[in-house]
């Protein structure tokens, strides 16, 4: 996996270099066009780890930062209004992420989002303590977490 990436790498530069045009948008379209050729030379070998997981881990990120704009947007709007909307709360997350790496990956992800903090990891590692500056609901809070942040980090990192 760790070869096709760097092959995909070597190829995207090379696509900088023809090209002659250093810009991020041209070394994006470069690494697409890399991945493309990678995967047709590769589409009849056994491991397709590399070429399940990149398209997972782009939209993993622009998840994030979805999430993140529209986390900032809602804070942003709190602080400007006179009316407080926060109901902060404190909630005991049961995580599915075993290894410190996992956990690590978790807790940061969480933490970046505004309106949340990781306060603390169980001595066991099982539970998460995490403070929510939005809390409408324990079990919906956790089921978002859930779903939308940790089954989709764990799919990219297992």
């Amino acid at each position: 996996m760790v070869k096709q990436f760097l092959m995909n790498l070597l190829l995207a530069f090379t696509w900088v270099a023809l090209t002659g045009v250093l810009y991020y948008s041209n070394f994006l379209f470069g690494f697409a066009i890399g991945f493309f050729l990678l995967w047709l030379m590769n589409r009849n070998e056994r491991d397709q780890r590399y070429f399940n997981r990149v398209p997972k881990i782009i939209g993993f990120v622009l998840y994030f930062l979805y999430e993140m704009v529209k986390a900032n947007i809602q804070v942003a709007y709190d602080v400007i209004t006179p009316k407080f909307f926060m109901k902060p709360g404190i909630v005991k997350y049961p995580m599915e992420a075993e290894s410190d790496f996992e956990i690590n990956m978790l807790s940061t992800m969480i933490a970046l989002t505004p309106g949340t903090l990781v306060i603390d990891v169980s001595e066991d590692r099982k539970v998460l303590y995490i403070h929510a500056m939005y809390m409408k609901s324990k079990e919906q809070f956790i089921e978002q977490i859930k779903e939308r942040v940790e089954r989709r980090l764990l799919e990219i990192i297992r």
